[in-house]
């Protein structure tokens, strides 16, 4: 990407509260509540021809949340979200229902793995990041999971545990249709000093795309809040991932990210990298910054920035387009 489309990234940076769902019906056992989100976005970004590029990646999400109580410990509860982008079927992103108490919740249905908790320490940025923590089927958002969540205060610290079990049929995710029978599971502990950690694990037969030998993969994660700055860092130990499309035998990880707050703005970078261990090629390799300001609850304003380190030569497979910077300008009304 050339040097005017970097400075632009540069001048848009230098200039810079998700709404909570409005409650649209309750009576005396029974709640339901709407929210979402409008957002638009312009990826810049070189193509195969190595030609600058621009594409509207603009979408809108709907979600409803519903919860009725059964007894005095125990409520059920559903929820749906939709995303939509232009010429494109509604993707289902969630569609569960279930159970919940002091114990915790249990859903089945489309819903969250266990290890997105973990991979949340560090995706923090408005459109970039996460690329080093590319999750099994099984441990992502996935059809066909029963999983389960539960916090509990220890003398004023916080310990949040998840487990999913994902059976085997037509399942679907973000990455198409697919047979798959796996589990995830982790924990995180959040202390009251600013500091937090994790660690999960997930296992699979089956891929999205590829059939291959049974996926693992193993996440560790930490993050220390003081002020108005936050750093984490992830890594990841993973067997039989799939990454640009192809299976990748063995694979190691990390990301770090780092944000600081000044008033209305969020300023925020990460370094992704991702490696195939066997073959010693780099699989992601980025330095990305955004700068995000909110200009009330309901609506805010970002630029981002990839510097995209990853060659032709990095990989097996990976095409130019893959190997190109992005710069990103988005708005984003939630509701």
């Amino acid at each position: 990407m050339n040097k005017k489309l970097i400075a632009l990234a540069v001048a848009a940076a230098s200039i810079s509260g998700a709404a909570t769902a409005a409650e649209v019906y309750s009576d005396e056992t029974s709640s339901l509540a709407v929210g979402g989100r409008f957002e638009a976005r312009m990826v810049m970004a070189d193509n195969e021809a190595g030609d600058s590029k621009v594409t509207d990646a603009s979408r809108v999400r709907v979600n409803i949340a519903g919860k009725t109580d059964i007894t005095e410990d125990i409520y059920g509860i559903g929820f749906w979200e939709g995303e939509y982008k232009d010429g494109e079927d509604v993707d289902n992103r969630h569609l569960n229902a279930g159970l919940g108490g002091e114990f915790g919740q249990v859903r089945y249905g489309k819903t969250d793995g266990s290890l997105g908790m973990l991979t949340d320490f560090t995706d923090i940025m408005a459109f970039h990041g996460n690329e080093a923590g590319n999750k099994l089927a099984a441990a992502d958002r996935t059809s066909n999971n029963l999983a389960y969540v539960g916090s509990f205060d220890l003398s004023g610290n916080n310990l949040t545990v998840k487990a999913n079990y994902v059976f085997t049929g037509e399942n679907e995710n973000a990455n198409g249709t697919y047979d798959v029978d796996g589990y995830s599971l982790a924990a995180m502990y959040a202390m009251d000093m600013g500091l937090a950690f994790g660690a999960g694990y997930g296992e699979q037969d089956g891929q999205a795309a590829l059939n291959t030998e049974t996926g693992k993969q193993a996440f560790g994660a930490i993050s220390y809040t003081i002020g108005d700055f936050y750093f984490a860092g992830l890594y990841q130990d993973a067997e039989n991932t799939e990454v640009h499309g192809l299976n990748v035998e063995e694979s190691k990880g990390y990301e770090f990210a780092a944000s600081y707050t000044m008033g209305d703005t969020v300023f925020i970078a990460t370094y992704n990298y991702l490696e195939d261990s066997n073959n010693d090629k780099d699989l992601r390799d980025s330095i990305a910054v955004d700068a995000t300001h909110y200009f009330n609850k309901n609506f805010r304003a970002y630029a981002s920035y990839k510097f995209n380190n990853l060659d032709t030569d990095s990989t097996v497979g990976i095409t130019k387009a893959k190997t190109s910077d992005e710069f990103v300008l988005g708005a984003r009304y939630d509701f």
